[in-house]
C-alpha cells in the first residue's frame, strides 16, 4: 500500500529545516562536516542563520562571510540538501544588522508618543487634551551578531523604518541582492527561500510609542482620520480613528515590507519564508510562500493551558492562512528557549514530542527547530539554548525525531481538511476563547480573516468561500446575518467521544482518497474512551511515533464505526480508511 509505505518512509521533501546558528570561528572544513552529519541523521535542509558569537573577524555580508556561505551552499547541493537563507544578522529583520541606518540616520525606526514636553527634532502631529502627539525616532535596536551588540548593550544596532520604502529598498540591496550575486546559480534549486524573522516596526526595547513613518500623517488625514484622537492609543481606548490607524498601518506594513520581499523572492525563483511579529498576525501571512509562526520561550507548554491566550492560536493562524491561499506548506520556528525550571538546557524529549504534536494536529507541516549550534564554546552555550540538534544528548538517536517530523509533515500536506465551521476573525484577534470549545469537542474549523469577508457568500444558511461550504459560522452575526450561527453545543464532532475528552485533539481530513483522523492526547494523563467515527469502511490504525500499523476492529453502528480508544499521555495516533 503506497499510503502506508510513505508513512513508514516519508520523502526527503518533508524534512525538518532547522536554524543552523553560524556563531563561531567558521571554517570550510567544519561547515562541510556538520552538514554531512546533519544529513546522516535525517536532516536534509537548514536555515543559514548568522548568529551572535560569530567571529569578529568575519564582517557581516563581507567577503569572508560570503565565502563561507558559498561553501555551505555548495556542500548542501552536493548532499542533495535544501538551503533557506536568513535575511538578517540576528533579529528582528529589516535592518541588515544596522547597515540600513548606518550613514542614513533618517531611515531609523520612528513612532508617535504622547508627551508634555516637545523636544528639538520632534514633529508635532496633533495637540490633544492629554498632551502633545509627536513623531520621533523610536531608538529601537536589534540583537547584533557580535558580543557587545545584544539587547541593552552599547553597540546594539539601530533598527530601520520598515514602513519607509526607501529603507526597505536599501535593506533588499544590502542583503537579498548581495546573496543573489554570490550564489545565484543555486536559487530555485538548492536555495528554496529567504527567511524573514519577526520584523518589528519600532524595534526592540521601545516603550510608550506606537508605530509611525514619514508621510503617514497625510495618508491618515486623506483617509478621514483625526490625529488628535490617536491619543486614545496610549490608555487603551478604541475609537473610529484608532481603528483606522490600525487598518492603515497593517496595509502599509504589508505593501511596503512584506510585499516588497515577497515580490523579490518570487522574481528570483524562491519563496518568502519566516514569520510575522505576533502569533495572531494572520493578514500578512498572505505575502508568504510558506506562511509561518514562532513557538518559543515556552509561551505554551505541556504543564500550561494549550488553549489560552493569543499564542495558542499561532498554529491554526499559519495553517489556515496557507489553506486559504492554496499554499502547500506552512511552518513553525519551534522549541527556541522552551527550556524548563530556569535551566536553559532542560528540554526533554517528551516536551519536544508534545510541541510537535500540538503543532501538527493544528495543521503545521514544516518544522523549523530552533536550533542547531555550530558552536557552544564559552558564552555561546547560553545564547537562547538549548541546542536541539548535534549538541543534544539524544543526537545518536536523532533519526527517530527527523523521521517523525517528516512523517507528520507528509501526512498533513495536500489534505482536504474537514472543517464545516467558519470562525470570523480580524488581524491580532483570533478569538482563543471562542475556539476553545471547538478544540475540546473535536470540531474542525477554519479561520476566515477580515480581508476575505468580501469574497464570502451565503446560500441556504451556509457560508461559501473559494468553493468550500461552511454549515456554521462563529463570530459577529451582523457580518453575515443570513448564515447559520448555532451554539457550539449543537455542532457535530469529527469524532464523538464517550465519555467526552476535552484534552483530545483531532484533525479530520481526506488524503489520497482516504478518510483520516489524526488524534493527539494533549494532556498529561492517559485517555480512555469509546470513539465513534462517521464512516462505514474498514479502519486501520497507525502508531505514528513507533511506526506500528495494525488492524482496527470496530463495531458498525447507525452513527458510524465505534471503537475503544486508549491513548497515553502525549500520545499520537492515526486512524484511516
Amino acid at each position: 500500500m503506497k499510503f502506508l509505505a510513505q508513512l513508514q518512509n516519508p520523502p526527503r521533501e518533508f524534512t525538518a529545516i532547522p536554524f543552523w546558528f553560524l556563531n563561531g570561528e567558521l571554517t570550510d572544513e567544519e561547515l562541510r562536516r556538520q552538514l554531512a552529519d546533519f544529513a546522516a541523521h535525517g536532516i536534509y535542509g537548514v536555515v543559514l542563520h548568522p548568529r551572535m558569537g560569530l567571529s569578529p573577524d568575519i564582517t557581516y555580508l563581507g567577503e569572508r562571510y560570503f565565502a563561507h556561505i558559498r561553501t555551505a551552499v555548495e556542500a548542501a547541493a552536493a548532499l542533495d540538501m535544501k538551503i533557506v537563507l536568513y535575511d538578517e544578522g540576528m533579529y528582528p529583520s529589516g535592518s541588515a544588522c544596522g547597515l540600513v541606518v548606518k550613514d542614513h540616520p533618517e531611515l531609523a525606526s520612528e513612532g508617535i508618543t504622547l508627551t508634555q514636553t516637545v523636544l528639538p527634532g520632534d514633529e508635532l502631529l496633533a495637540q490633544a487634551e492629554s498632551g502633545a502627539l509627536v513623531v520621533r525616532k523610536s531608538g529601537g535596536t536589534m540583537r547584533g551578531l557580535h558580543w557587545g551588540e545584544d539587547d541593552g548593550e552599547k553597540n546594539a544596532p539601530l533598527t530601520a523604518d520598515i514602513l519607509n520604502p526607501e529603507a526597505v529598498h536599501r535593506f533588499v540591496q544590502l542583503t537579498h541582492e548581495a546573496y543573489y550575486r554570490e550564489v545565484k546559480e543555486y536559487f530555485g534549486s538548492t536555495i528554496i527561500g529567504f527567511f524573514t524573522d519577526e520584523p518589528s516596526i519600532l524595534g526592540r526595547n521601545v516603550s510608550g510609542m506606537f508605530p509611525w513613518t514619514h508621510g503617514f500623517a497625510e495618508i491618515f488625514r486623506r483617509a478621514g482620520g483625526n490625529a488628535a484622537n490617536l491619543a486614545a492609543l496610549f490608555d487603551g481606548r478604541e475609537n473610529d480613528d484608532t481603528r483606522l490607524y490600525h487598518k492603515l498601518l497593517l496595509q502599509r506594513e504589508g505593501e511596503v515590507y512584506y510585499g516588497t520581499l515577497s515580490r523579490w523572492c518570487e522574481a528570483h525563483g524562491i519563496g518568502l519564508m519566516g514569520h510575522p511579529h505576533q502569533s495572531d498576525d494572520i493578514e500578512v501571512e498572505k505575502y508568504f510562500a510558506v506562511p509561518g509562526q514562532d513557538l518559543v520561550l515556552r509561551w505554551l507548554a505541556p504543564e500550561k493551558d494549550g488553549l489560552a491566550g493569543i499564542d495558542s492560536t499561532m498554529a491554526k493562524c499559519s495553517a489556515d492562512a496557507a489553506r486559504l491561499m492554496h499554499r502547500r506548506r506552512n511552518a513553525n520556528e519551534c522549541f527556541g528557549a522552551c527550556n524548563k525550571d530556569d535551566n536553559p538546557w532542560q528540554l526533554s524529549g517528551g516536551d519536544i514530542k508534545w510541541y510537535t504534536d500540538w503543532l501538527a494536529v493544528r495543521g503545521v507541516n514544516l518544522f523549523i527547530p530552533h536550533a542547531f549550534y555550530y558552536s557552544i564554546r564559552g558564552k555561546r552555550k547560553d545564547e537562547r539554548p538549548p541546542d536541539v540538534g548535534p549538541h543534544s544528548i539524544w543526537w545518536a538517536h536523532y533519526e527517530a525525531w527527523s523521521t517523525y517530523w517528516r512523517r507528520l509533515s507528509w501526512l498533513m500536506t495536500d489534505i482536504d481538511l474537514h472543517a464545516e465551521v467558519a470562525v470570523l476573525c480580524r488581524n491580532r484577534d483570533l478569538c482563543p476563547d471562542t475556539v476553545r470549545p471547538l478544540f475540546e469537542r473535536q470540531i474542525g474549523f477554519q479561520y476566515i480573516p477580515e480581508s476575505y469577508f468580501p469574497a464570502c457568500t451565503v446560500e441556504d444558511g451556509a457560508l461559501w468561500l473559494h468553493g468550500h461550504r461552511y454549515t456554521a459560522v462563529l463570530g459577529d452575526k451582523a457580518l453575515f446575518p443570513d448564515a447559520a450561527h448555532p451554539e457550539v453545543s449543537a455542532l457535530e464532532s469529527d469524532c464523538r467521544c464517550d465519555p467526552p475528552q476535552p484534552m483530545l485533539r483531532c484533525a479530520s481530513f481526506n488524503k489520497e482518497g482516504r478518510a483520516c483522523w489524526l488524534l493527539v492526547n494533549e494532556g498529561n494523563t492517559p485517555i480512555k474512551t469509546r470513539l465513534t467515527l462517521p464512516v462505514d469502511a474498514p479502519l486501520c490504525r497507525y502508531d505514528l511515533w513507533n511506526d506500528q500499523p495494525c488492524a482496527c476492529p470496530a463495531e458498525r453502528t447507525a452513527k458510524g464505526a465505534c471503537l475503544p480508544l486508549e491513548l497515553p499521555a502525549r500520545g499520537s495516533l492515526l486512524l484511516f480508511t
